[in-house]
């Protein structure tokens, strides 16, 4: 079994001396682990950085077996390019971590999600767009990995307009207006969420990946026997510092 393509670097751990396992999410082959020979020495190390995208060979004699990496290139090289940038090294290791843990190995259809993904990496050195690009990627992964929310209509009207907060129970849009009497339980909808032409406040931000965070620990990751990441909290701790 043999195959090429591109790959975004999730992680990897050492292996024997100078050996690398690298975790990958591909294009097209979803989510891989393989060996790297050399893949943990100096000259090679800082290419298998997460947050890079790397050009892989893939062979395996079966599924079952641990594969390797035969060849890798950097497409793009992102983690040094940020190194000045905390806040953007932050939501690098919330992004590779969420999908780390997200993410089934061998699961092709996943192929939304690394054009989603590679969009975002793209623009963290944007400091004033890539927050909010964040918090919609996490909710399109919510939706990708089939625990959308229904954000469409208001859960008690019907109504397609004024929609302002999120039930924690159905994941479904409300008008505030009219679920007055327990507005204050619902999570609140930032419209930049429902429009991508939204005014976008450092509170609209927070209110945001509150939303997406509670979905993602509540449906997605406690499906998985899994506790969300802690470098997403640090990535929320370091958005909070942010002028």
């Amino acid at each position: 079994m043999q195959w090429r393509d591109d790959a975004i670097v999730l992680g990897g751990r050492k292996l024997g001396e100078g050996g690398l396992i690298l975790d990958v999410l591909t294009r097209t082959h979803g989510r891989k682990s393989a060996f790297v020979y050399g893949g943990a020495s100096r000259k090679k190390k800082a290419q298998f950085e997460p947050g890079n995208t790397v050009s892989v060979t893939y062979m395996a004699r079966t599924d079952e077996q641990l594969g390797r990496f035969d060849a890798a290139e950097v497409n793009r090289e992102r983690a040094t390019r940020l190194l000045d940038d905390a806040s953007a090294l932050a939501a690098i290791g919330a992004i590779t971590s969420i999908l780390r843990g997200a993410l089934n190995e061998n699961d092709a259809a996943t192929s939304a999600v690394f054009e989603a993904t590679e969009v975002l990496l793209d623009q963290l050195d944007q400091r004033d767009i890539w927050p909010a690009l964040y918090a919609r990627w996490e909710l399109g992964l919510l939706a990708r990995l089939g625990y959308g929310l229904d954000l469409d209509a208001c859960a008690i009207s019907g109504a397609n307009d004024g929609l302002s907060h999120v039930s924690p129970k159905t994941g479904r849009a409300v008008r505030g207006s009219e679920a007055e009497h327990y507005v204050d339980r619902l999570f609140r909808l930032p419209a930049f969420l429902l429009d991508p032409a939204a005014r976008i406040t450092s509170e609209d931000i927070q209110d945001a990946l509150a939303l997406t965070g509670f979905f993602l620990e509540a449906r997605l990751f406690s499906g998985l026997n899994r506790a969300l990441p802690p470098e997403r909290q640090r990535l929320i701790d370091r958005l909070e510092r942010l002028p």
